[in-house]
């Protein structure tokens, strides 16, 4: 893959703690052939803001990020329920 990602250091830890996710595991989502890219309509920040919900360790990620300086900046992450029925829906997996 030849994409660059970045993050903050001090917000992957916190991210660690509290969805128990960290940012180097959330690039995975990238590579998942099936993953979904959607935009974050609600962030009203001059910013875009996205999302990525992806298969990553036999579950689904959900990375919040943006676009800077032709990288992608990771956000946050975490192993949502909203986000596994994006995935699900999607792709059509039936449980």
């Amino acid at each position: 893959m030849n994409t660059t990602f970045e993050w903050d250091e001090d917000k992957n830890s916190t991210n660690i703690k509290k969805h128990r996710a960290s940012f180097e595991t959330a690039q995975y989502a990238f590579i998942d052939p099936k993953r979904i890219i959607a935009q974050d309509l609600a962030h009203s920040g001059e910013e875009k803001r996205y999302y990525c919900f992806g298969r990553v360790k036999g579950a689904i990620l959900t990375v919040r990020f943006t676009y800077r300086r032709n990288r992608i900046r990771i956000i946050g992450a975490g192993y949502w329920r909203k986000g596994k029925n994006i995935y699900e829906k999607q792709n059509k997996i039936h449980k």
